[in-house]
Formats: C-alpha cells, sequence, structure tokens
C-alpha cells in the first residue's frame, strides 16, 4: 500500500459492508470508504469508515489519486464496461497504490469422479444459463480466460497477478480447514440462491416461477449432496498503479540515451 499520513481505502460494491468494516478494525489508521446502490450496511461500525450510496458505473466523485488500495468482488451481471471500471481504479488511485478485484467462475465442477459434469449436468446448465443472461443485458458473468488479467495490463497496471482459487462447497473435505471453508461457502450459496436467479430467469428470460424454481431445486440438491464432492472456482487479480506514468519514464529513458550518444 503507498505511504501516507492516513491511507485511504475504497471498497467497490460493499454490500454487507463486511469487508469493511473488517478492513477498518484491520488497520484503524486508515480511512475506508464502502460504496453500494442499495444502504444494507450496519450503522454501527468502526469510527475510521464510512459507507456512501453510489453507482460504480458513473463517473466516480472522488479526488483523482486519492485512494492507496481499492477492491471490488462479485460485480459479475451488474456492469457494462469493465474497461471504464478498470480505468476508473487506475485514475482514482494514487501512484504506487494497488487493487484488487474478485469474481467467482459459474462453471461449478465436482472432485468425484464418478460424477460426469457433462452438458446436461446442472452445474453446466446453470452456467449456461447465466452466460445467456449477462449475453441478454450486455453485463457479463464471464471471467474465464484470464478477463480480469487482460483487463488489468490494458489499463495500465504493474505487477499484475491474476489466481485461480478452487474452492470446496460443502462438508465433504477431510481437512479441519477446508471443511469449515465448504460449509460457509455452501450455506451462502444456499441461502442467497433464491434471490439470485429470481430476475434473471423470470424478468430477463421469461421463465416461468415454477420453472424458476425447480431450477433452484435441483442445483441447490446438487450442491448439498455430500457425494458430488462440489466444488467452484474463484478469480482474483491485483496490480499496481506504476509510481511514475510509463510515458515519462521512456521520455527519461530517451533523454539519457541522448546524453550518452
Amino acid at each position: 500500500m503507498a505511504t501516507g499520513i492516513e491511507p485511504q481505502i475504497l471498497d467497490i460494491g460493499t454490500g454487507t459492508g463486511i469487508w469493511a468494516i473488517n478492513m477498518a478494525d484491520e488497520f484503524p489508521s486508515a480511512k475506508v470508504i464502502g460504496t453500494d446502490l442499495s444502504p444494507t450496511q450496519p450503522s454501527w461500525v468502526p469510527p475510521n469508515l464510512e459507507f456512501q450510496i453510489d453507482d460504480a458505473q458513473l463517473d466516480w466523485t472522488f479526488e483523482p489519486e486519492s485512494f492507496d488500495f481499492i477492491h471490488i468482488r462479485y460485480l459479475q451481471g451488474s456492469i457494462d464496461d469493465w474497461e471504464k471500471l478498470y480505468g476508473q481504479l487506475y485514475k482514482f488511485l494514487k501512484p504506487g497504490g494497488w487493487f484488487q478485484h474478485i469474481e467467482p467462475d459459474l462453471q461449478m465442477l465436482s472432485d468425484n469422479p464418478e460424477v460426469i459434469v457433462d452438458e446436461n449436468h446442472i452445474f453446466t446448465r446453470w452456467a449456461q444459463v447465466f452466460g445467456e443472461v449477462g449475453d441478454k443485458i450486455g453485463r457479463t458473468f464471464d471471467f474465464t480466460n484470464k478477463k480480469m488479467k487482460k483487463l488489468s495490463k490494458d489499463a495500465g497496471f504493474t505487477h499484475v497477478n491474476f489466481e485461480n482459487h478452487k474452492i470446496p462447497i460443502g462438508r465433504w473435505p477431510k481437512d479441519k480447514k477446508v471443511k469449515e471453508l465448504g460449509t460457509f461457502v455452501a450455506l451462502s450459496f444456499s441461502q442467497a440462491l433464491d434471490g439470485f436467479v429470481k430476475m434473471p430467469l423470470c424478468e430477463i428470460l421469461g421463465w416461468e416461477p415454477a420453472e424458476m424454481q425447480l431450477f433452484g431445486v435441483e442445483m441447490r440438491s446438487a450442491l448439498l449432496n455430500a457425494t458430488t464432492r462440489a466444488t467452484g472456482r474463484v478469480f482474483s487479480v491485483y496490480g499496481q498503479k506504476p509510481e511514475r506514468p510509463a510515458q515519462t519514464e521512456e521520455t527519461e529513458e530517451t533523454a539519457e540515451t541522448a546524453e550518452t550518444a
């Protein structure tokens, strides 16, 4: 994180605000801001944290080069122009500042070799349905093919690191810590599933409510079935805004070469 008297941290799409709250607790000398479209965050928060209602797709109103660290996650299906968003990440980071972006893969898999996740499996149909939703509304759910890494480099970030994390879904892992992780992931997914499918399937794709409900039941059943050994992937990328613009560095290198000649 870039140095400064009071580090500035921005959480885009803060949701419940839990990440911003944890960061404010972890770094009490930093000022943390969390933005979201909905005021669903708690009112009792650390004194160095502020929540704001804002649309990340609009032009940001912060002072350029204000933040040492910007975090975004789980904005799939909600952004029209990812190139613009990454451009704003770059613009509002201080030179030397860092960003982090995390998104899940829609395609679930199985760690059980006896479970064939083919084109007819609910995991594949789930990914295909939300791929169709994204195409229809022009807001992608698909972050495969290292899309986030390309966005980072195209925006001008350096020291870009892209990672593909495999996570369990459910209590099936034997390792205690991994089992705990899988339990929380399954609980979160199960609780959010009904709300996650209702608008995309019924309002965008025109499904009947009964059809949507059966689809959700099939997905939840497969995920929570211990013999499935369900797994998911989470993509993450982080990168740094250069200390000096690349153009300035090139100009200085050219000048040094001319003086040496």
